[in-house]
C-alpha cells in the first residue's frame, strides 16, 4: 500500500488495518517514497510467567520471606539518624 503524508492522518484506520493484514505501507512526500512502515512481527504465542527466566531468582533470599517487612525496610526512610 501507498500511503501519503496526508493519508498518515486522515486514513490512519485504513493504514493500520493494511498492517494487520501484513501489508507494507511505503510513505510518499510530494510523490516520492520517503520510508517503509512495516508490520511488527507477530508472537508465536504467549509465554507463561513460570517459564521466564528471571522468575523465582529470588527464592532463596532470607530477607525477602516476609514480603511486607522488606517492603517496609525499603520505603523507610534512608537518613533517620541525622
Amino acid at each position: 500500500m501507498k500511503a501519503s503524508v496526508l493519508d498518515l492522518r486522515r486514513r490512519m484506520k485504513d493504514i493500520l488495518r493494511a498492517l494487520e493484514r501484513n501489508e507494507s505501507v511505503t510513505l510518499l512526500y510530494r510523490g516520492r517514497p520517503k520510508g517503509i512502515i512495516m508490520p511488527a512481527p507477530r508472537k508465536k504465542g504467549a509465554v507463561k510467567v513460570r517459564e521466564h527466566p528471571a522468575f523465582g531468582m529470588w527464592k532463596d533470599r532470607k530477607d525477602m520471606k516476609d514480603v511486607d517487612a522488606f517492603v517496609r525496610s525499603l520505603r523507610k526512610a534512608r537518613y533517620s539518624d541525622l
